[in-house]
């Protein structure tokens, strides 16, 4: 046993930390985050942890940079308490998309993020849907890359159209495979032409969406260019709907413009972000609650029970 379960917030998205709580009938562990004058993160846990399994639950996004600097605080604060484990719960991994040289002289920024982390104070990292699956082998750590499926899964089962899991790129086809799986759906690609950095140019569909509802599966929306051109082209072969599922809402820039202006008629993601309240007014967005696959997670890393029984 590894001593008892305490859970701290980051404030990236305390939501979803207070609802992980309810899920294992605990409360947050008060920490003080604030500020110095100049900048500088001010942080202090305010509980015992001597001994305890810690569980520090902070996404890695915006502002990217402050919410990762705040949980490399945070751990190292944890590691001089004596916490006898500690665990990361990083439900959105930031500067996952950067983890190869696209260019002679780039970082691989995803691997630097790994090293920081454990570096830190980090004993383990939880995180959902990897934007590439092999990050997992940047850590010297166990990570447990488990899936939203499930909850995604369980919203697309209540449907009763005839639907297309639809791979917005050549990168997701493993993913939208199987998703596609799982629903006896069928499966279609959109290829696509991208010029320039967050900008893309969807050209035609690979596989049979007439006549049918088509669900755009990707793992995040950023500026949802992607996903809005793709949503047009299928439509343009027959889709009756066209619906968009992601995991992580990150939804910068012209994301929410584009999604109100887009074909599409949902927009399903889900809390791994907060999702401010102005861009909830965009009447498309569908939130659904990872907390409770979360919270099995840490409880079963806690017992040292099995992981994979997440695994859908």
């Amino acid at each position: 046993m590894n001593g008892e379960l305490k859970i701290i917030s980051g404030s990236s998205n305390e939501p979803l930390a207070e609802a992980i709580c309810d899920h294992l009938g605990s409360q947050l562990t008060p920490c003080l985050r604030d500020t110095f004058s100049d900048g500088e993160i001010r942080l202090e846990i305010q509980d015992n942890v001597r001994g305890c399994d810690v569980f520090v639950v902070q996404s890695i996004s915006n502002p990217v940079n402050f919410n990762f600097m705040e949980l490399s605080l945070m751990l190292d604060a944890l590691k001089r308490a004596s916490a006898r484990r500690v665990t990361a719960v990083v439900p959105y991994y930031g500067y996952a998309r950067q983890d190869r040289k696209v260019s002679p002289r780039a970082p691989i920024s995803a691997k630097l993020i790994a090293d920081f982390l454990t570096t830190a104070g980090m004993n383990r990292l939880v995180t959902i849907d990897l934007h590439a699956g092999q990050i997992q082998g940047f850590f010297d750590v166990p990570v447990d890359n488990i899936y939203a499926a499930p909850v995604l899964l369980e919203n697309l089962r209540q449907r009763e159209d005839d639907m297309v899991i639809v791979s917005p790129d050549a990168g997701g086809v493993e993913r939208a495979r199987a998703y596609a799986k799982r629903l006896n759906a069928g499966l279609a690609i959109v290829d696509k032409r991208r010029d320039k950095p967050n900008q893309a140019q969807a050209m035609h569909v690979i596989g049979e969406v007439k006549g049918k509802t088509a669900v755009v599966m990707d793992d995040m929306i950023d500026t949802a260019g992607t996903m809005t051109q793709a949503a047009k082209v299928l439509l343009e072969h027959g889709a009756k709907d066209v619906i968009a599922c992601a995991t992580h809402p990150v939804l910068s820039g012209p994301a929410i413009d584009r999604l109100e202006a887009s074909a599409f008629s949902e927009v399903i993601v889900t809390n791994t972000l907060p999702v401010p309240p102005e861009k909830l007014k965009c009447k498309k967005i569908k939130v659904l609650s990872v907390a409770g696959i979360l919270a099995k997670c840490i409880h079963n890393v806690h017992t040292e029970s099995s992981v994979s029984v997440l695994f859908v």
